[in-house]
This record gives structure tokens, C-alpha cells and sequence, in this order.
């Protein structure tokens, strides 16, 4: 039986993937190998390879509140930035560098993306996308199973503030999202099934185990899902928003989302139809897309969606000390999210460049 380490506080413990790039081409540059060789040791458990050289990963350490994780993750971002300088490179906080071409990346010198790449095939080569991925504490197996159960609901609200991909080598996807549905062709990858208890989770994960389908936990590529080993609901389903703030403020609606919920009576089994046609949405129109409500199965634009989840949540917020955040969550609403903000820069001035630039610039802003 898998045994679920559970956190007895609400705790938070954020991954982003980020793009490393060349300052002068602004195209990928496949350098994590040299770049990791070159950190301070302190922060070797806080970086870490990625599929390709192109990329690195840095994750917080456990934290309690959200001026915890953005102290964490300003500290980590100025020392790589500072390491960078010497490869005349920098990071770029966005779900899909627009023009790099995939079949040009170099696979990171590690046994099990090695493994991944051999199966994926052409699929792997396509793989350049960057997530963030956000974990909340929980206390005890049933409830992170309860919790999987009900985000799965509102997962489509959380991609739609977040979209940040709309383009891919050199071309508009005509999306909000494309990293999602480049995401969905991994095998075991995308909205998970209704789990009806622990037990259930841990069956059907050992018996993929057993099948040699998977190899431990980390293989479900699902965009939410328990993780036993840090006891912990893991939400995987974001593009990354395009600034600090904005990843701010959706780690702060997580947790408190994940609190609320397990104070909230049981949710249905709502049908995985429904809740791939929400995902759609806000994968094609972003913000302007529209949600089906579960319960009452009435359409209402996504953005009023949002809005009730936000009224649903703002106890919890204000418990937490993270209710100042709901006010740039309503930014988002009414200014949009970086994609939306890429297309238009992008329209100005038609250089990917110029856009990549500008949207750097407002990082930290």
C-alpha cells in the first residue's frame, strides 16, 4: 500500500519551468547542463534539469504563505540570472517560446527523460513546454482524494487566468493554450477520473507499477493528482502567467481553493464530458470562453465563473493572509492574461523578438 505523507497546515511548494534563452537571438539556448554546473551549492535542491538543455526547473522549499514563496522564488531567480550572465543568456517565464524549433533541443543527460524521449518518439520532440506546477498540504488520504475529486470542476478556471501560449514555431495556434494540447498527447497525461477513495488511487497506481506501464507516481501526468511522497494535491493544469505577481496570485487562489473544498460537503462525479468541454474553452477563447456549471449544467461566460469561485473562496483568502491577491486576479480579468497580451503586442509590432523582449521587461512589475 502506498503510504501518504500528509502535512498536518496548508502548506505550499511551487515548480516553474523556465526557458532559457540566448540575449542576443532570444531563440532557446540548450545550456543547463553548463548552467548547473555553476550554481551555489545552496541552491542545488532548489534547480534541476528539465527534458531539454533549454530548460530548467527551480521549486520553492516547503512554505506556509504566499510573501514565503515570493521571497523563495525572487532569491532563486536572482542567483540564475546572475549565472546566466556569463552564457549571455537569461530565463523566460512563458508556457511556449513562439518561434524554437523542437526537433533543435537537446535532450537533458538524464536515464529517465532518456527513457521518456525513446518512447515518445516525434511526440517528444514537440514536448517544449513549460508548466507551473503547484502543491498544497493536506492532512490525511481521504481528504486529498476529496480535494482531487472537486478541482477537477475548476481546473478550466485556473488554465483560463494563466494562458500564456498562443504561439508555436513561428505560427498563432489560434489558441489560449497550446501547451495543453501538446501536454494531452503524452500517454497517461490530462483530466483525471473520479478516484472513489484512497484505496482506489493506490490500486490503480500500483497495478500501473505492476504492468511496467509506469514507474512510480511521477509517471501520471495528470493535471491534478495526489502526491503520497509530499502529502500533498499537486495541480498541474497551469500554463505559467507571465509575471510574478499573477503566479503570486494563483498559488494564493490555490490554497485557499484547496482549503475551502475540504470544508465543503462531498462533490459529484461530474462526467468527464463536461469538464473536457470547460478545459476546451479555455484552451481556445481563454477568459472569453464559456463554463458549463456542473450541478445546474447551464452555460455562463467564464470570466463570471471565475468571479463566483473567487466570492467562494475570499474566507479562506483572508484567513490565510493572502486576501490582497483577489485584487489582481480581477486585473486579469479585465486586462488579460499573457497571452492575450502577447497577440496584441505581437500584432504592433510583428517581431517575436520584440515581444519576448517586452514581455520580459514587465516580469517583475
Amino acid at each position: 500500500m502506498i503510504e501518504f505523507h500528509s502535512s498536518p497546515n496548508p502548506t505550499i511548494g511551487v515548480e516553474i519551468e523556465l526557458q532559457l534563452i540566448d540575449d542576443t537571438t532570444l531563440d532557446l539556448k540548450n545550456i543547463s547542463s553548463k548552467v548547473l554546473a555553476n550554481i551555489d551549492k545552496k541552491f542545488c535542491n532548489r534547480m534541476k534539469y528539465e527534458l531539454f538543455e533549454s530548460m530548467i526547473e527551480i521549486n520553492t522549499d516547503i512554505c506556509s504563505t504566499i510573501e514565503e514563496v515570493d521571497c523563495d522564488i525572487k532569491q532563486t531567480l536572482r542567483h540564475l540570472e546572475e549565472v546566466l550572465k556569463n552564457y549571455n543568456a537569461s530565463v523566460n517565464c512563458s508556457s511556449l517560446h513562439p518561434f524554437a524549433i523542437g526537433k533543435n533541443q537537446i535532450i537533458s543527460n538524464d536515464t529517465r527523460y532518456k527513457r521518456i524521449m525513446n518512447d515518445l518518439q516525434i511526440i517528444g520532440t514537440r514536448f517544449i513546454t513549460q508548466g507551473l506546477h503547484v502543491h498544497i498540504g493536506i492532512d490525511e488520504c481521504e481528504k486529498v482524494i476529496k480535494v482531487n475529486n472537486a478541482l477537477r470542476i475548476y481546473l478550466p478556471l485556473l488554465l483560463a487566468l494563466s494562458t500564456s501560449s498562443p504561439f508555436y514555431e513561428g505560427e498563432d495556434t489560434g489558441l489560449y493554450s497550446y501547451r495543453t494540447k501538446i501536454f494531452e498527447s503524452l500517454p497517461l497525461a490530462g483530466m483525471p477520473d473520479y478516484l472513489n477513495s484512497w484505496n482506489h488511487f493506490t490500486n490503480i497506481t500500483e497495478n500501473l507499477i505492476k504492468a511496467n506501464v509506469i514507474k512510480s507516481v511521477k509517471d501520471l501526468w495528470w493535471e491534478v493528482r495526489p502526491h503520497p511522497g509530499f502529502g500533498t494535491v499537486e495541480i498541474r493544469i497551469c500554463d505559467i502567467p507571465v509575471n510574478l505577481i499573477q503566479i503570486l496570485a494563483l498559488v494564493a487562489l490555490m490554497q485557499a481553493l484547496v482549503v475551502t473544498i475540504q470544508n465543503l460537503d462531498k462533490y459529484p462525479d461530474t462526467h468527464i464530458q463536461i469538464l473536457e468541454s470547460n478545459k476546451w474553452q479555455a484552451v481556445r477563447y481563454g477568459l472569453e470562453g464559456t463554463f458549463i456549471d456542473p450541478l445546474t449544467l447551464k452555460q455562463l461566460p467564464i470570466k463570471k465563473a471565475i468571479e463566483d469561485l473567487c466570492n467562494l473562496i475570499e474566507p479562506a483568502m483572508v484567513s490565510l493572509g493572502s486576501a490582497k491577491y483577489v485584487k489582481v486576479i480581477e486585473e486579469i480579468l479585465i486586462y488579460g492574461t499573457g497571452a492575450s497580451q502577447k497577440r496584441d503586442i505581437f500584432k504592433k509590432s510583428g517581431k517575436f523578438e520584440y515581444m519576448i523582449q517586452s514581455m520580459k521587461e514587465r516580469f517583475y512589475q
